[in-house]
């Protein structure tokens, strides 16, 4: 049986298929592919995260968000110390959501 994925997998996938049985069939993406498919992997991951039942799937996902995070800065030229900066950076700026705040709306004054 065939199945199509044609998706950005993880390092080890290929391997973990041939282990158990399968004929994986692979190539590796040009730098503009492999952004391209790193945004795509991170739509996908944001949603696993929407529809996590458990706290526990809940966590995993989220690592898996971060992995493509951080895979996705580094294939722009990003340290992860640049990363971990930009996000301090934007805190210090425009805080962060630690006061759960919820903007319900806004009435401008003419």
């Amino acid at each position: 049986m065939e199945q199509i994925y044609n998706k950005l997998v993880r390092d080890k996938i290929p391997n973990i298929i041939k282990n158990n049985g399968g004929e994986p069939y692979t190539r590796i993406l040009s730098n503009d592919e492999y952004i391209e498919n790193l945004k795509k992997k991170l739509i996908e991951e944001c949603n696993e995260v929407v529809s996590a039942k458990t706290k526990e799937d809940t966590l995993e996902e989220l690592a898996d968000t971060f992995e493509v995070v951080r895979s996705l800065a580094k294939a722009l030229g990003y340290s992860y110390e640049n990363l971990i900066d930009a996000v301090e950076n934007k805190a210090t700026k425009r805080g962060g959501f630690n006061k759960k705040i919820f903007l319900e709306k806004v009435i401008e004054k003419d």
